[in-house]
């Protein structure tokens, strides 16, 4: 009886190795994920079959990829790329950088929304750190074709997968296994208070991390496989440091996760890759070949429990078939949800397809990003339909109105007496057009200024824009001049009143390009004094200056930060016609005889700018800046109300916040390099060298007279700066050393945190 048996048994073991299913589950970890790839690396090199994945948060990412189709060169691809490090930082690239929706440049570092809720006025934090617009685009982006083709049926994808998430409000797991393949993996990995949670059929999704890190129990539940291979890259919870946030709030939310594989049931990996960050993407080769290292010993023990051999060159042959069903990526149809108001509804429609039948995914994401800009829009999750009867996407916008009302609070914290505190106020309103009114107010010894503004954005294939502000700026030179550790022998009193009401009209000229031209009025008045020395009895000169000025002005910006930029250009020309009158009252220190005197001039301004960083690889960039001024402009009355009035070159943040009459010139040529070392992504070095030439400098006379120079060129100076810059998220942290050609103090050493920033002149 026994031989029968064994023959029978012989005879069914290449059924039960043909019929033997393999699942993968893969568990969270931020970039230590990564390592994900490395174990599927190695399992297809040597042909152990994956039938089933599962996955939670980073290995959602992983295995969502996989089970669409992506191979594990595609996936190293994509996460090498710059694409993935803008959106998984929330980062606009340059290349979707809308400059002509940009408000002016301001020194805010943290956004407050303002909303009247339950009769009453409520002031609404930040609800997560990574800005979602970058990942919900790409998570469309990489998927819609996949859940076309699948109908929304995750056991129709290249591999069955599933994944799972976090309902907010019971604080239970769900798993998702049909509907939008971007929008489920979207739900699994968004970390609270890193990521901004996203609604999935009514309910308000998180990070499945949360409540199972490991889905073992979803892969035998769902698929029943004969084996899994698990696959662990999160640490058991430690301690938390006490300046470690992701850390502390992660023991805080995350349930305690069974990683335990069961003999019978399968086969754990465990890759330790601990001193691996949550957010260390960069790191990807190295976590990659971790995972592999992980693999490879256990190979013999893989192959024991696993007879069945997957063959590479079908497997390949599958995923072609599977990926040549996917359709293009071109829109159609728009629908909106969130936006009730037609004239609402047709500002972002026209905004988008400008009455084009079929928009190419390219097109729609230029444009997607030009809605994102627009400060009347707190944020579009678009999701991407397949129209099967017309053979094109429906684009789903899930949008959400900026609320009405915003603060912005930020400011410059320095160890010289540069230090100022800024407030915003801007209320918004659009329908058919974009209104916006904003206020701010600096305040500090050194710089003080208010400023009322008014912005209407009229939406249509040539967008326009018109815009009015009224400032006011005052600068004290005299409060900005003492040193950490140096002290000037003869700090300047200086101080420049400045009133200006400019009316502005804007068009783009391309993604990073507008063209302004407008009208302003400005009066100004230098206080100052004609003498070395002085007594506080002593009164000041004063020299007013009021004029008409009309400007047209080209504007390129592509760069990446406010003030400490390491890619992309700015790029100004810009022409002025400015007619006024100046006025001189002599004070107490003015040599004897001078009355009050007035004098017209009228003059054109020319000045460029340009100011470009190119990457040499990804640890060193190399840029520059090159200015230019001319002018037919009159001297003033003296030497110093000359200089006062004169353009400046001030291109490091420091020097915006210096009086030197070196740097001062009614025409001059200016410009320097610059070279960055990044350490790391928030953390680089960079030194700065620049030269000033004046021509025709003006001469210093006897009794503080401006005499005119015969020579073009007579002297260079010199300036520079050098020092580490840490971005913080809030703002610029910096601890630099500045160097100036100048008397007296050349070298001022600087510690930072924030912006040195101001509201625009009207000159």
């Amino acid at each position: 009886m026994k031989k029968p048996a064994t023959i029978l048994l012989l005879l069914m073991i290449p059924a039960l190795i043909q019929a033997q299913r393999v699942g993968l589950v893969l568990s969270g970890g931020g970039a230590r994920g990564l390592a994900h790839i490395g174990v599927i690396k190695v399992l297809e090199a040597n042909n152990i079959p994956i039938d089933y994945i599962t996955g939670t948060s980073m290995g959602a990412i992983v295995g969502g990829l996989y089970a669409a189709g992506y191979t594990t060169d595609q996936m190293e691809e994509l996460f090498r790329s710059d694409e993935f490090y803008f959106w998984s930082t929330g980062k606009i690239q340059k290349d979707f950088r809308y400059f002509f929706k940009q408000r002016e440049e301001n020194p805010a570092w943290i956004e407050l929304k303002m909303e009247r809720r339950d009769g009453r006025l409520r002031i609404l934090p930040p609800t997560n750190i990574v800005p979602q617009w970058q990942m919900d685009f790409a998570f469309m982006e990489l998927m819609a074709a996949t859940t076309a083709i699948s109908h929304g049926n995750f056991d129709s994808l290249f591999v069955p997968f599933r994944c799972v998430a976090t309902e907010v409000h019971t604080n239970t797991p769900i798993v998702l296994g049909k509907g939008d393949v971007g929008e489920a993996i979207r739900a699994s990995m968004t970390f609270p208070f890193v990521f901004r949670p996203i609604t999935i059929d009514g309910m308000l999704l998180f990070d499945g991390g949360i409540v199972n890190n490991f889905p073992t129990d979803v892969m035998m539940e769902t698929f029943n496989p004969d084996i899994l291979i698990g696959h662990k890259v999160s640490s058991d919870p430690r301690a938390a440091a006490d300046d470690d946030i992701i850390r502390q709030i992660t023991n805080m939310i995350q349930r305690p996760t069974n990683y335990e594989i069961s003999p019978e049931t399968g086969i754990l990996l465990e890759t330790n890759v601990n001193e691996v960050g949550i957010l260390d993407f960069h790191r990807l080769d190295y976590i990659v070949e971790k995972g592999m290292q992980t693999t490879y010993p256990m190979l013999d023990s893989i192959k024991t429990r696993i007879r069945r051999k997957a063959d590479p060159l079908e497997l390949a042959r599958r995923r072609e078939a599977f990926n040549a069903r996917k359709p293009a990526l071109l829109f159609q149809n728009i629908q909106l949800e969130g936006v009730s108001d037609p004239l609402q509804q047709k500002f972002i429609i026209n905004s988008i397809k400008h009455n084009k039948n079929i928009v190419t995914v390219d097109a729609f994401k230029k444009e997607y990003f030009k809605l994102i800009a627009d400060e009347q829009i707190k944020s579009i999750r678009p999701i991407a339909m397949f129209n099967y009867e017309t053979g094109y996407f429906d684009v789903h916008l899930i949008v959400e109105p900026e609320k009405r009302a915003e603060i912005n609070i930020g400011g410059n914290i320095s160890t010289k007496p540069i230090n100022q505190g800024f407030f915003s106020l801007d209320y918004r309103y659009f329908n058919n057009r974009s209104y916006t009114l904003s206020s701010n107010l600096y305040f500090g010894r050194f710089y003080s200024s208010f400023k009322l503004s008014g912005r209407v954005d009229f939406p249509s294939q040539f967008p326009i824009y018109l815009s009015s502000h009224l400032t006011y700026n005052r600068w004290d030179f005299y409060s900005s001049s003492n040193e950490l550790f140096f002290e000037d022998v003869r700090p300047p009193f200086i101080i420049q009143n400045e009133t200006n009401f400019r009316n502005e009209i804007g068009f783009p000229l391309g993604l990073h390009d507008k063209l302004t031209t407008g009208l302003a009025w400005s009066g100004s008045r230098d206080e100052y004094y004609q003498a070395d020395r002085f007594l506080k009895s002593d009164d000041s000169d004063y020299t007013d200056f009021n004029a008409l000025v009309t400007h047209v002005e080209y504007e390129r910006n592509s760069q990446n930060d406010r003030q400490y930029a390491t890619e992309g250009v700015y790029q100004n020309v810009s022409l002025r016609y400015i007619a006024g009158q100046e006025r001189h009252i002599p004070g107490t220190t003015a040599p004897e005889g001078q009355r009050t005197t007035r004098h017209n001039n009228a003059y054109l301004l020319f000045r460029a700018v340009s100011d470009r960083y190119w990457n040499l690889n990804r640890s060193f960039a190399m840029g520059y800046r090159a200015e230019t001024v001319f002018s037919d402009k009159n001297f003033f009355t003296n030497y110093t109300s000359t200089l006062l009035a004169a353009p400046g070159f001030f291109p490091t943040p420091h020097s915006k916040a210096m009086y030197i009459e070196n740097f001062h010139a009614n025409n001059f040529i200016a410009g320097g390099l610059k070279g960055i070392y990044h350490i790391n992504s928030s953390l680089h070095f960079r030194m700065e060298g620049f030269g000033f030439v004046p021509i025709r400098k003006p001469l210093r006379g006897t009794d503080n007279k401006v005499l005119r120079n015969n020579k073009i060129f007579t002297d260079v100076y010199w300036q520079g700066m050098a020092g580490l810059v840490y971005e913080t998220g809030l703002g610029p942290a910096s601890l630099m050393v500045n160097y100036y050609d100048k008397e007296n103090t050349q070298w001022y050493l600087t510690l930072n945190f924030g912006y040195i920033l101001f509201n625009k002149r009207g000159f």
